[in-house]
């Protein structure tokens, strides 16, 4: 007998089953290629918003190390601008003795700074400041609601108080009590390198000034908008009031600490924050503490939350475009 036929459509319906299923392996490969295309892409512009905010830090050297010390940048606080044909950098430059040494200052000035830190759920700041102590002080004796050994093991910890000086800022997590919003607050402010028990007011930013205790607001207002306004006419900066306090014996800093921040017109971002020291070798006059690129969450050079912020709007230093620098 001859073997039946199979319906004339058989053929058609199993063509258009094998160009369905090629045409959906199409897209699913298109598709994964965008993907990939996509990522790529964002990494390559990752990479090279990474590379001008370090020519941010680049350019900050040399500012630094102009003849003119009028136009030298200044390292209290102050933001630079420099626009390019496709990115934005901003520069910032803070004096470490111009900071609050965590290892140094005492627990009046301690107190003072954190009187202004964000609400600590369930802990008060006060509480922050004992910690700090108990962390750093070489005894097991624990201060009015401060935390040694007993306080890290009940909060389920497995470590205790160094006993040490900080060695990092970054160390300053690890303290009973303390939560990211507060450690992001309190890093611009505070500092390891210093070694001073007192500010060098001369250099502190507008956020350390307005932390320290006693500080008339009104005065210290005046002052920081005549700081701003020499600085962006090239002139000296005026001196610190009396009223206000001593300003400290010199304003260099031998440690000064640069943020730098790149922002691409395609959204790419990326920020570099560096602890340079001053060095004697004319071939390499800074020698880098520290570097590390630091995350975009918390408060940005971009950001705009107020005057409060030296990062505003309102208080940016100067505003280069590149062919400015290259001059």
């Amino acid at each position: 007998m001859r073997p039946k036929k199979k319906p004339a459509g058989f053929a058609l319906i199993l063509v258009l089953w094998v160009l369905s299923l090629l045409i959906l392996m199409a897209g699913s490969f298109a598709l994964s290629m965008r993907r990939e295309t996509a990522i790529v892409a964002n990494i390559k512009n990752s990479a090279r918003a990474m590379a001008i905010a370090e020519s941010g830090i680049a350019i900050a050297k040399q500012m630094l190390t102009l003849p003119d010390k009028n136009l030298q940048w200044r390292t209290d606080g102050s933001v630079y601008k420099i626009e390019t044909e496709d990115a934005e950098i901003r520069v910032r430059l803070q004096a470490e003795n111009g900071k609050i040494d965590i290892n140094k200052a005492d627990e009046r000035l301690l107190t003072a700074l954190f009187a202004n830190a964000p609400v600590v759920s369930g802990n008060p700041a006060v509480n922050l400041v004992s910690a700090i102590l108990d962390w750093r002080d070489k005894d097991d004796l624990i201060h009015i609601n401060g935390a040694e050994s007993k306080e890290y093991q009940e909060a389920g910890l497995t470590y205790a108080p160094r006993n040490k000086p900080f060695e990092s800022l970054d160390e300053l997590r690890l303290v009973l009590g303390m939560d990211n919003e507060v450690y992001a607050w309190l890093a611009p402010l505070a500092t390891i390198y210093s070694g001073q028990a007192k500010v060098n007011l001369a250099n502190a930013s507008a956020e350390v000034l307005r932390s320290l205790p006693e500080l008339d607001p009104t005065l210290l207002g005046s002052y920081l908008t005549l700081r701003l306004q020499s600085g962006q006419q090239n002139l000296p900066p005026p001196p610190f009031p009396t009223q206000l306090g001593q300003p400290g014996q010199s304003n260099a800093s031998p440690i000064v600490s640069i943020v730098s921040e790149a922002l691409l017109d395609d959204g790419s971002a990326a920020k570099i924050h560096a602890v340079l020291a001053t060095s004697q070798n004319a071939q390499s006059p800074f020698r880098v503490l520290d570097w590390r690129q630091d995350s975009l969450s918390d408060l940005t050079l971009f950001t705009d939350p107020g005057t409060d912020y030296p990062a505003a709007s309102d208080w940016i230093a100067k505003h280069y475009v590149e062919p400015d620098l290259n001059r």
